[in-house]
């Protein structure tokens, strides 16, 4: 059982939300409508009438074939009953029209503000998080919570069928409708015990179906990799694991909910024992009439079998509060990163400067502590130092992607938390390693940053990369598809659509993040001179890499253990023969070598 159940633990930002708790806020999605959920419940009602009328008319025509033969009109008779048919299937129809509009509707609704919430996590949510858990919340769990709304309002139409009978009932045989009655607690009572387990069961089961997606999402989007280093049989074998115990959780998810059934069919058998004998003794006394018993016989089936599908019912329906406490969980998680405002940010000098800055990522692991850093505006700032120095904090700290824990980030000599968000990363610009781009053509990557840009101004921005010479190595220019994640493209025409992105951005801050990536000498050429142009009158940030930027940077700082332990220019800190100067030696200055070997080669 603790092989079955590992990894099924809650994420940190679940939380547990009583049964009326979801469903208040569940109506709240129906609130904005109300009209076809009240005409949903008209055409229940008129429904279930329909339904109702069907073994009435068959009972008064059993009585009055025994009783007054002679006044029976066996085609009036077929025509009510056609006529209740028909009827009911019409409105039973509309109703599942109108139902489906109506779920379909607060689904979209739902599945919108589920994704509107995974745009809105900070980056440290990603960092702990999968993305397929994630997926699988914003997919799966929204599409299980609107079958279980749809479940829902399929059982109410047969509840209220189950009121309007039982009240028809007491009008024709009041001991028989009491003992119909004295039953149902039981079968109601045993369904109700049944919700602890299911909620529980279906939890793990929601939580298992998150894992499995995510490992899929993870192995197929590293399956390059994989295939690289000749993994594949390593990748299935941890899905087969992963596959087993989903089917474990399944299995027990299947028992559970298999399991109530033969306790409820026999709680239900004995009522209908009880109900046929004691009918039919009524009826030899003359104390119930033929049609009467049909009736009765005909209602317990319209009456158990509603009843005895809450158990079937409560496991869809925990199945639906358990994906809608997930989906809630999603959206009520607390953000890390707090503004203290929502102030416009105005076109922006570039001035920022970290004052006894405090940041880790994870409680007892310092990454900056008491840091002081001013960048001038317009200024080039080049970061070095070994991994884990904390050269991509600071960038990200400077993006707030992350919340620091103490001290100050300004801005302008504003205080970065009271900015609204979107108005100041408006006026940044990023470049990382390995550039991101979207499906779809270069031109549309380019202007993501600004998608009201005109063809010409985007045709522009991509001739002033490198002098546009990258263009022609496109297949059909700017209007080349890039593929899945750039995949069509190489590394080093994804850095120069980035840098074009930026560039066409225009921004006030730019950062520049480990573009390190390998590229044959032209490209580094064209990417170098698009650096060149980005770099220029605007505040820059450049961690180190291995093109020739970091050398004309205005000022270069040494960063180790999150400590500046050297400042200057690339000729001061060469003289000095610090830090620096070992790093460039062993570092750069072996890259250049290499450079120099390709270029003649």
């Amino acid at each position: 059982m603790g092989f079955i159940m590992d990894g099924l633990d809650a994420e940190d930002y679940d939380r547990t939300y009583t049964d009326w708790a979801l469903v208040k806020r569940i109506l709240g999605y129906f609130k904005p409508h109300l009209w076809k959920m009240t005409a949903v419940a008209a055409v229940v009602f008129f429904s279930s009438l329909m339904d109702l009328l069907l073994p009435v008319v068959i009972s008064r025509s059993l009585d009055e074939l025994q009783f007054s033969p002679e006044t029976f009109d066996p085609i009036a008779t077929t025509i009510l009953l056609t006529a209740a048919a028909s009827m009911g299937w019409v409105a039973n129809l509309v109703r599942q029209w109108l139902s489906a509009a109506a779920v379909g509707d607060v689904t979209l609704d739902m599945r919108e503000d589920a994704f509107n919430a995974v745009t809105e996590r900070d980056m440290s949510f990603y960092d702990q998080y999968p993305t397929g858990k994630v997926v699988s919340r914003v997919l799966s769990d929204t599409q299980a919570f609107s079958e279980t709304v749809r479940l829902t309002i399929n059982l109410m139409s047969r509840l209220l069928l189950v009121v309007l009978l039982i009240i028809y009932l007491f009008t024709v045989n009041l001991n028989m409708t009491l003992i119909l009655i004295a039953i149902m607690p039981f079968i109601i009572y045993t369904a109700l015990r049944f919700r602890t387990v299911a909620r529980r069961t279906v939890t793990n089961s929601r939580r298992q179906l998150a894992t499995v997606n995510a490992h899929i999402q993870e192995s197929i989007s590293g399956i390059g990799v994989a295939k690289a280093f000749r993994r594949e049989q390593m990748i299935y074998d941890e899905f087969k694991t992963v596959n087993e115990q989903s089917y474990q959780v399944e299995k027990i998810n299947g028992f559970v909910f298999s399991s109530i059934f033969p306790i409820l069919i026999t709680i239900a058998g004995v009522g209908v024992a009880a109900v046929v004998w004691i009918g039919i003794n009524l009826a030899q006394g003359g104390l119930l009439t033929a049609g009467e018993w049909f009736l009765f016989i005909q209602g317990m089936g319209m009456i158990w079998f509603p009843l005895t599908s809450i158990a079937s019912f409560w496991s869809q329906f925990q199945l639906g509060l358990a994906a809608g406490e997930r989906v809630f969980a999603l959206l009520d998680a607390e953000a890390l990163v707090k503004q203290k405002a929502d102030e416009k940010v105005a076109t922006l000098r570039g001035e920022i400067e970290f004052v006894n800055m405090d940041f880790h990522y994870i409680e007892g692991e310092t990454v900056l502590q008491g840091f002081n850093l001013r960048i001038q505006p317009g200024e080039t700032l080049a970061l070095v130092g070994h991994t884990g120095s904390g050269k991509s904090s600071i960038a990200k700290l400077i993006n707030r992607f992350y919340e620091f824990q103490d001290g100050d980030l300004l801005i302008d000599n504003s205080d970065i938390r009271y900015f609204n968000l979107p108005s100041y990363r408006s006026q940044l610009g990023v470049v990382t390693q390995t550039p991101f781009l979207f499906d779809g053509t270069v031109m549309d990557n380019i202007r993501y940053g600004k998608p009201e840009a005109s063809d010409e101004e985007v045709i522009a921005i991509a001739n002033k990369v490198g002098r546009g010479d990258w263009l022609v190595s496109l297949q059909e220019g700017l209007q080349t598809e890039v593929g899945e994640r750039g995949g069509s493209l190489s590394m080093g025409q994804r850095q120069l659509v980035a840098i074009a992105r930026v560039l066409l951005q225009d921004p006030a801050i730019f950062i520049l993040d480990e573009a390190s990536a390998s590229v044959d000498p032209l490209t580094e050429t064209l990417i170098q001179e698009g650096l060149d142009t980005l770099l220029g009158h605007r505040t820059s940030i450049v961690i180190a890499h291995r093109l020739s930027t970091i050398r004309h940077a205005d000022r270069i700082i040494v960063l180790d253990h999150g400590e500046i332990i050297e400042s200057g220019t690339h000729d001061q800190l060469m003289a000095s023969g610090g830090h620096y100067a070992t790093l460039y030696d062993s570092y750069f200055r072996h890259q250049s070598l290499e450079y120099i070997e390709r270029l003649a080669g």
